[in-house]
């Protein structure tokens, strides 16, 4: 039981369905309704108002890194209202000022990454439809892409501010051929290149591993290292003990996962596909409930190289223990 002044609220985030460079979070209503377990908001002690705002993206120039973190609580909910004390923030193990943070939702720039290999065609209808719940959680200034692979990766519908566009293109979507995931990657992060928005995020849906790609798993990895694009994913796998299986699809939990929380996004993984719009949304809403961190490095050094950023919480006292996910770093400039 938590103290009265630390009270977790509960605000209807996720649309209910029959069946880490991101971003800012939502302000809760003015009555928050109870009995939806997605949003857990800490009463401010400040006005939001007071709050200094940044851009919400996740780059560095000559004096500023701007980093998303998401918060959750033990139940997996996100926690909102949190200040600017509640945080502290490390490059290489020193500590930095923050000298910035701000909690408010702005416009995305957002690939989708389908699969329609031959393994999805029992899957393709729901995947559709968590494509649809994902895109109901969007701002009207976002803009989004479609990528669909099998056996290569193919830009299906480039950047377009009318969501429906992408959900039309799907529609036609035909199962069949192997799964390229990597070189489908690879094509989203060169086209994110193109978004005018400074937040850039990459939906990823697939049902296994990688086992027709021309890139690499490590050239992949390093180039999300590089890339100021945060990246969920959502694997549709069949249970461990299934005899259908294959070896790709063993490792492709594996592979979503690291890719993800590298860049301060999630892999959730799935294997009832009545599961899949709701996750879909609740990806949607992680995207609206981020705080953005920044700082001027203390090593102003230009020297190329990838530095490693920590966060920890210092929550209000009363709360039970949160959880932090954040992109783990940046690459200094060169010159």
């Amino acid at each position: 039981m938590l103290p009265s002044c630390h009270k977790l609220f509960v605000v209807s985030a996720i649309v209910a369905f029959p069946g880490c460079a991101l971003w800012g979070a939502q302000k809760p209503p003015q009555n928050p309704p109870a009995g939806d377990p997605e949003v857990a908001i800490v009463p401010r002690s400040k006005p939001a108002a007071e709050a200094q705002r940044a851009r919400p993206d996740i780059r560095i120039d000559a004096t500023l890194v701007l980093i998303p973190v998401t918060v959750t609580d033990p139940m997996n909910r996100f926690v909102t209202g949190l200040e600017k004390e509640n945080f502290k923030l490390f490059e290489d193990k020193t500590e930095q000022a923050i000298t910035q943070f701000s909690s408010e939702d702005a416009p995305v720039s957002v690939g989708v990454i389908f699969d329609c290999s031959g393994s999805m065609g029992s899957k393709l209808e729901k995947s559709r439809l968590a494509v649809a719940q994902f895109f109901k959680t969007a701002n009207p200034e976002d803009e989004s892409f479609l990528v669909q692979f099998n056996d290569g990766a193919q830009l299906v519908q480039p950047f377009t501010s009318n969501l429906e566009e992408i959900q039309n293109r799907l529609t036609f979507t035909q199962s069949k051929g192997r799964t390229a995931l990597l070189d489908a990657v690879y094509l989203g992060l060169h086209e994110m290149k193109k978004g005018r928005n400074p937040r850039k995020a990459l939906l990823i849906i697939s049902d296994g591993g990688d086992n027709n790609s021309r890139y690499t798993e490590s050239e992949i990895k390093n180039l999300v290292k590089e890339a100021d694009v945060q990246i969920y994913a959502i694997g549709i796998y069949e249970p461990v003990g299934s005899r259908g299986r294959t070896a790709e699809e063993l490792e492709g939990p594996g592979l979503l996962t690291e890719i993800a929380e590298q860049t301060g996004g999630r892999q959730y993984a799935v294997e009832n596909l009545n599961e899949l719009p709701d996750i879909a949304a609740k990806i949607g809403v992680e995207l609206r409930n981020q705080y953005i961190l920044g700082f001027s490095p203390v090593n102003r050094a230009r020297d190329g190289k990838y530095r490693r950023v920590q966060v920890k919480l210092t929550p209000p006292r009363g709360l039970p223990p949160l959880r932090a996910y954040w992109r783990m770093g940046y690459y200094a400039p060169s010159q």
